[in-house]
């Protein structure tokens, strides 16, 4: 939604004559009503017709493209993944554990010197 106001706009301080606001405002109005309607008659149909086959392409791609290689890349990296965690389970769990037993009895004090 466009209005008036929003296109022209005077500011505060600043008016032209009554007359000729209300002649620019009826013209914008009535312009941009019927410029509008004339636009959708002429370009409506064959936008309508682009945008559907451009939906349409791009749903088809989705469901029958898309969709099935996310799920099979899904399906495959499962293996890797088991082995990924096996791994790091194995090595750098213990690893860590271990790094955190050795910190653990370490205590820190802070005095404030006056």
């Amino acid at each position: 939604q466009i209005d008036f106001e929003d296109v022209i706009a005077e500011p505060e301080g600043t008016h032209s004559f009554d007359g000729i606001w209300k002649a620019s405002f009826t013209t914008f109005t009535v312009t941009k009503y019927w410029f509008y309607r004339l636009l959708s008659a002429i370009f409506g149909i064959p936008m309508a017709l682009i945008w559907g086959i451009y939906f349409a392409i791009l749903s088809f791609l989705h469901i029958w493209a898309v969709v099935p290689c996310i799920r099979s890349y899904l399906i495959e990296i499962q293996c890797i993944s088991r082995v990924y965690s096996i791994c790091i389970h194995t090595f750098c769990d213990p690893l860590f554990e271990a790094i955190g037993k050795m910190f653990s009895s370490i205590r820190a004090t802070v005095r404030k010197e006056i």
